[in-house]
């Protein structure tokens, strides 16, 4: 399985038994999440702010406005650190200390450009659109110019990035195994509801097969 390699960045320090580099499960991550929370720095002013993203071969696009604080700072090429984080579930101990949560977390490091070239451009987008929603580009209406003008695109190479991930059981101390505390993992999953049609949809537009079947989860090369 290929992987990427470690840097000063990316080795854990806490739990780093945790800590995989391997290329395929750090894609598989990305490409489950749907919001990522990008950090830098502007003025020596710390931000940390959510986004949506989308992940083709090895980069991840960002997305967002060009009046955006985040992306007005990022396209002039400062230093990012991305992450995302998928909760798997809740994990109750015997004691307090030891409680936890299954997760799978990706952190990624790097320099974000801006993505100028119109086509390139439009196929990030594409790539957003079909990450949040298999399908759905093909049935709605394509940016139009002004659209396209309004909005930014960043590009940062998954060259140094890592995963973390815990699963399995709490792990308690061994004399807190004989207390008597129900302990183990509560499940949890993101899960689509039935659809909800606009009150101005035409009585012509017919409810898409992926709005009905919507899941999370899928793999993509």
């Amino acid at each position: 399985m290929d992987k990427l390699p470690q840097t000063a960045r990316t080795t854990l320090r806490r739990l780093p038994q945790r800590g995989n580099y391997d290329r395929e499960l750090i894609n598989r991550i990305l490409d489950e999440g749907f919001i990522c929370h990008v950090g830098f720095v502007v003025d020596d002013e710390p931000f940390v702010i959510p986004t949506g993203y989308a992940r083709v071969d090895d980069k991840l696009f960002i997305h967002g406005s060009q009046a955006s604080r985040m992306l007005r700072a990022l396209e002039k090429g400062i230093e990012v650190c991305v992450t995302v984080t998928l909760i798997d579930g809740l994990v109750l101990a015997r004691s307090a200390f030891h409680h936890s949560m299954n997760y799978r977390s990706v952190v990624v490091f790097g320099c974000a450009t801006v993505v100028d070239e119109r086509e390139e451009k439009l196929a990030a987008l594409l790539a957003l659109s079909e990450h949040m929603i298999p399908g759905r580009w093909a049935d709605v209406r394509a940016p139009n110019e002004r659209e396209l003008q309004l909005t930014t695109v960043l590009s940062l190479p998954l060259t140094e990035a890592s995963a973390k991930v815990r699963t399995g059981p709490p792990l308690d101390d061994e004399e807190d195994y004989d207390l008597p505390v129900w302990a183990g993992v509560i499940p949890l999953r993101l899960a689509a509801g039935s659809p909800v049609d606009d009150s101005r949809v035409q009585a012509a537009s017919t409810l898409p097969e992926y709005a009905v079947d919507y899941s999370r989860g899928r793999r993509r090369k």
